[in-house]
């Protein structure tokens, strides 16, 4: 049985008359916002730290984690070594900004990638497997139990993009004193990223097999990815048509959006003069766009309650 299955209990202390109250249809009008409801979503949350850290995942994780750092590091290092003593301080922030806007899009490429991947079989997994009959058939809210697992990816993506890109621009700072612009704003993009993928997986997963789901975001991913590079090339040699396929491509799934609007808000200027490159973003999607992802997120995270909610388990 596993760690959820262990500690969602019902208290033994409780009258028959009150536990058959909590089945009681009335128990249905109860606000997300009682202690039950809240204490499954907290109780989940912390079991899906607990359940990463079981399966080495967090671990493999951090340690991939410290190497692309260790990687990163090393090469700003050298690469700033390398310069002539003559070099103006201008030109130093300048190559130190072009390698941070690598490591930054390595970085969030390795986490989307990572919340499709680990996620997948949050719902899935459990229901092939029966875990979930030892959860779902107490007096806990199915949505309940969605909403916790989801809260804990949140933070548990949240704290890993803290410690690969902001480490990656803590060692900019430490090396060159180079600070990107609108630093907490990228950030967050980031995140809001990793989210994005999270809640399309885990509406996947509530209805899909484990493989399936990994395989629909990620497939969803890449489109997105080529998507972007469409609507991009179309901006640089004026095609309306090809800026028309990425929007679209865009709104069927945001998450090269969030990449592209972060990568325009942190690029230098050099890089923003050559225009689109592997890196960086020849346009920046609108604030609308981000509101629409965000949208977007909430609608696919409900959209796995509701799935979960309507399964015959």
């Amino acid at each position: 049985m596993s760690d959820e299955a262990a500690e969602i209990n019902i208290p033994t202390n409780v009258s028959a008359p009150a536990r058959a109250a909590s089945y009681a249809p009335a128990d249905d009008a109860r606000s997300w916002h009682e202690p039950g409801v809240f204490r499954t979503v907290t109780l989940m949350g912390s079991v899906t730290f607990r359940e990463a850290a079981r399966r080495k995942i967090l671990w493999i994780a951090a340690i991939a984690g410290v190497g692309f750092l260790g990687l990163f590091w090393a090469g700003l290092h050298a690469m700033l070594h390398s310069m002539a003593p003559t070099a103006s301080a201008v030109t130093r922030h300048e190559a130190t900004g072009m390698m941070l806007m690598m490591s930054l899009y390595a970085g969030s490429l390795m986490t989307s990638l990572m919340a499709a991947i680990t996620s997948c079989d949050t719902l899935s997994g459990e229901i092939a497997s029966g875990t979930i009959h030892a959860i779902a058939t107490k007096p806990v809210r199915r949505w309940a139990l969605v909403l916790g697992k989801w809260t804990g990816f949140v933070l548990l993506f949240g704290a890993y993009i803290l410690f690969v890109e902001g480490g990656s621009m803590l060692i900019a700072w430490i090396e060159n004193r180079y600070l990107p612009p609108h630093a907490i704003a990228v950030l967050g993009l980031i995140w809001l990223q990793a989210i994005l993928l999270l809640s399309v997986t885990m509406a996947c997963s509530a209805r899909l097999s484990t493989l399936t789901s990994g395989a629909c975001t990620i497939g969803l991913y890449g489109l997105a990815f080529i998507g972007g590079w469409i609507e991009q090339f179309g901006a640089l040699r004026h095609v309306r048509a090809c800026v028309d396929l990425g929007i679209v491509v865009s709104l069927i799934m945001p998450s090269d959006a969030l990449w592209r609007r972060a990568a325009f808000r942190v690029q230098p200027p050099l890089i923003g003069a050559i225009g689109a490159t592997p890196f960086s973003s020849a346009t920046a999607p609108s604030l609308a766009m981000v509101l629409y992802a965000g949208i977007y997120t909430l609608a696919a995270l409900l959209l796995a309650q509701a799935l979960l909610e309507r399964r015959d388990l």
